[in-house]
Formats: structure tokens, sequence, C-alpha cells
């Protein structure tokens, strides 16, 4: 991508990098996506990549990598990426990117990497998360070696409750230092929140069991259909089954409800319930498989977020009309601003400041409309946040279908069964924010049972770290005592530290 002139390069300023505009990702078109459950970015060509990785100006003091919970040395691929060299652009980030495919889909890099990238200033920020995701593709479809180094056996046994993003990458950053790493899970196969909450048409399935082969390559156990906390306890684990230590990454399946009336009616479904009967039970597909699912034309989504984006376009490709009820505007929608922008090209309808009251049913039991109170926003609060307030106006529509997404809750199952395990009012496992180690001596947790519910890539990155720690324990390197947490992870929160950083408000320009 660089001129010569007699074999020599010309270095190319960093404002005529800037210059260049965005390459956006190239799409299928709306009208026919809505009809199938491919998925909906085309991707990046090598050209086009190149093109994008240009815009890169190289920073001396490169803000994108603390922005990445990760780490990625962002700079260092890009640039592999702008001289052709694809593969050692896959190596540069599969040293500290366990799932850079994955990511490179579904991370909200609006809020993170490319939040804070300096081009962003001034034009349009590097297309990060793009780039990430044609290294990754090139990578699986030119079957390149991705199998790490593996260190000697330690002959220490660790157990991983949970196949989610958390899980499998301490399974993988664990087996990498020589352990024996058995990963626990609940459902019949593995993925976690990637494969039973994430449509098809944003992380195709194949992406995730690429992974998947990838740790049973590595030499890691999987044990599926297994209940930790209802067939064998942390306890058991830990002193009867021979593990050294424990890493709990069970994540947050607990739906979120408004607690209005009409609620328990029929057709009325959280989204956690919805997305996994239809990602994990196929429940679109009646008779081929025993669980269908009952939907019908007008579906009402409740909330805004990127789970509430993915009922709403599941929704429209099995054939309903949904549309989304937010009590805000969209300028405060939490969802990422692809995702959103993607359920708009796709003809969802939106209710901005439109807060669900109460759900009407019929003789029969079923839901069939849904009553909102139409609210305002306050003036901005001092973090800058508008509060939604009632106005004692209202309006009820005709529904069939409700779905809530409100975000969710920690799982229960081995808190409630555990009570060593210090947790918080919320249901959030306590644990040290530097070690992850939990109140109970040789058990770690991380992702969303330390936080609530987050994204996939903060996940992935506290459990890098607490693998780091729970290679020391089993070692014999760990101060067991300087470990005890004292305060809990507040939910939602990137916890303190190199991250905090990449959380800041965008400068204005």
């Amino acid at each position: 991508m660089s001129e010569t002139v007699k074999d020599e390069p010309v270095k190319i300023k960093a404002k005529d990098r800037m210059a260049k505009p965005r390459n956006e990702m190239p799409l299928n078109d709306p009208a026919k996506r809505v009809t199938n459950f491919e998925e909906v970015p085309i991707g990046y060509t090598l050209d086009q990549a190149q093109a994008e990785a240009f815009r890169c100006i190289q920073c001396k003091k490169p803000d994108c990598i603390p922005g990445c919970p990760v780490g990625i040395d962002i700079p260092a691929f890009i640039k592999l990426v702008e001289e052709g060299d694809v593969a050692a652009a896959a190596r540069k980030i599969r040293e500290t990117n366990f799932l850079p495919a994955a990511c490179g889909r579904v991370c909200p890099q609006d809020k993170q990497c490319e939040l804070v990238c300096i081009v962003g200033k001034k034009h349009e920020p590097v297309a990060i998360g793009n780039l990430e995701r044609f290294v990754a593709d090139y990578e699986r479809e030119h079957k390149l070696d991705r199998i790490p180094k593996i260190e000697p056996d330690t002959g220490k046994n660790i157990a991983v409750i949970g196949a989610g993003p958390a899980g499998l990458t301490a399974a993988y950053e664990l087996r990498k230092r020589g352990h024996n790493v058995t990963v626990f899970e609940a459902f019949h196969r593995g993925g976690g929140v990637m494969v039973y909450g994430i449509p098809r048409f944003r992380l195709p399935l194949e992406i995730i069991d690429e992974d998947l082969k990838l740790l049973e390559d590595m030499g890691v156990n999987f044990v599926y259909n297994m209940v930790i906390g209802k067939v064998f306890s942390i306890e058991d684990l830990r002193d009867k089954e021979g593990f050294d230590a424990v890493f709990i990454s069970t994540g947050a399946g607990l739906p979120k409800m408004l607690g209005i009336k009409g609620e328990n009616l029929n057709g009325v479904y959280s989204a956690n319930e919805y997305l996994t009967r239809i990602y994990l039970m196929h429940a679109n597909d009646f008779p081929n498989y025993p669980t269908p699912i009952v939907q019908g034309e007008k579906v009402a989504v409740i909330g805004a977020g990127n789970t509430a984006m993915d009922v709403l376009r599941t929704a429209k490709r099995l054939g309903a009309n949904p549309v989304c009820y937010y009590r805000r505007s969209r300028e405060e929608s939490p969802a990422r601003t692809e995702e959103l922008e993607h359920a708009e090209q796709e003809f969802i309808n939106f209710k901005w400041l439109s807060n669900p009251v109460e759900f009407i049913g019929d003789e029969t039991g079923a839901v069939k409309a849904v009553k909102c109170e139409i609210m305002e926003l306050s003036e901005p609060d001092e973090s800058g946040r508008r509060k939604p307030m009632p106005t004692g106006k209202f309006f009820t529509d005709e529904i069939d279908t409700a779905v809530f997404s409100l975000g969710c809750d920690v799982n229960p199952i081995i808190t409630d069964v555990t009570p060593e395990l210090t947790k918080n009012k919320w249901g959030i496992i306590m644990v040290d924010k530097k070690t992850y180690h939990t109140s109970m001596k040789g058990v770690f947790a991380g992702g969303d049972s330390v936080t609530g519910g987050a994204t996939v890539i903060l996940a992935m990155g506290q459990a890098k770290e607490a693998a780091k720690y729970i290679h020391d324990y089993v070692m014999g390197n760990f101060d067991y005592e300087l470990a005890i947490p004292t305060d809990p992870i507040a939910p939602g929160v990137v916890w303190e530290g190199r991250f905090e950083k990449a959380h800041r408000e965008p400068k204005k320009h």
C-alpha cells in the first residue's frame, strides 16, 4: 500500500491516511436477508481490508490496545494486514484472543477500541472489528494452524464450569500452561450465549464449532449435560473429584421482568427463553424438532439493547411484524450502532419513549394487547444521562406475542447451594478484583457471574486474567490470604484497572 521511489519507501503522512473514507462492511440486501438466517455482513475482500488498514496511523501511544478487554496489539495486526501478510496478522491476534472470529462479529467495538481510536477524533475510526473478522475468516478459510504451544504437563487438574466465552477462554489459557482441563456444561453442546443467545445471522454456528474443536485438539475435555450444583457440588469437584482448582463461568441466565400486570399470560416470553428455544432447540423448525414455539404476527419486544435487536430481527425472519418498545429515545439505546442500523434496514418498527405498564389477555389467557405510557426525557444529569419521565398519557396496541429483553441476572443454581460462596444482593459472586478468587479456597469466577450480564469480550478479558492466578494457585505461588474478596464488582460496570480509559466519554468534534 506504500508508494516507492528508487526502491525506497515514501513515508505517508498521517493526515493522508486519515483522509481516506472508512470502508464500510458490505451487507446482504435487507429485503432478501429477512427471509433467511444467513449471515448479514458479507465480509471484506483482501483489497478492502488493506484499504481500511491503510487508514491506521500507527499511533506511538495507541489508546485502542487498552481499549480492548483482551489487550490485542491492534496497530501491529493492522499493519500486517496493510502489508498483505494476513497469516502473520492472525498469529498476532491469537497471542491474546482465543475467539477472534466471534469477537470481530459481536463485540461492541464502537464502545471500546474504536471509541478511543485517534483517527476517530476528526474522522470515522478505523474499522478494527471488521479487520479482526477478516483476519479470523482468512485464517479459517485457509486452514492455518491455530494450535498454540502447550507447556509440559503439570499434573494439575482444573474444572471449568460453563462452556461460554469466559469458560472457553479460561480452558484455552490454562491448557496452554500445561494443566489438565475439564469443562462442565449444562447444555448438550458448548458455546454458551454465542450459541443460544446470538442469532446465526450474526454469528454462524460453524465458527463456534471450529473454536470448540480447537480446544478438543489441544486436549481439553468436555462433559455435557452436566449441571454443577445439582449432580456435583463445588465441594465435590474440589474435595472428592480430584480437581486442584475450580473456575465458575456460568453466566447470567436469569431473566429480568418488569413485574407488571399480565406478564404471566400465554405468549409472553423472556428473550432468554425465546432465543434459546430457537437457536439451541430449533423451535423454529417444528416438526423436524419437537420443540415448537408459539409466535403470532404482532410481536412486542420490550427493550432496545443488543439482545432486543436479536429478538426483533429473529421474529422478522419467522414471519412476524415486530415492534420495539423502549422508554427512552433512540439516542439512549444501549444496542451497538451496527445492530440498531441493521434492524432499521430490515423494516423493524420502533416506538421510542414508550413504557409498557400492562399486558391485557383474552378469555383463553393469551396476551392480546399491551398498554404503554408515553414518556419524556428529563434534562441530562451529572453523568449526562436523561431520565425517562411519565407524562400520564397512554396508548394501547394489539399484540399476540411479547418478549422481555431487559437483561439477565446471574445464574443462581450454584450460589443457592453453596453458602460458602459470598454473593451480593444481586446474586453476583464476589471475587477479588485482581485475582478473581472467590470466598472459597481454590475457587475462582469470571464473566457474567461476577459482573452481571455484559459482553463476550469482557467475559473473555476476565477469564484471561483469572487464568494467570489459577495457574499461580495450583503451582503453589499464590497468597490466598491476600485474595479474599471484600467488594463486589458492580453489575454491568467495567472493573477498575487498565480498561477504565477505554470507557471514557468520546470527545466532542
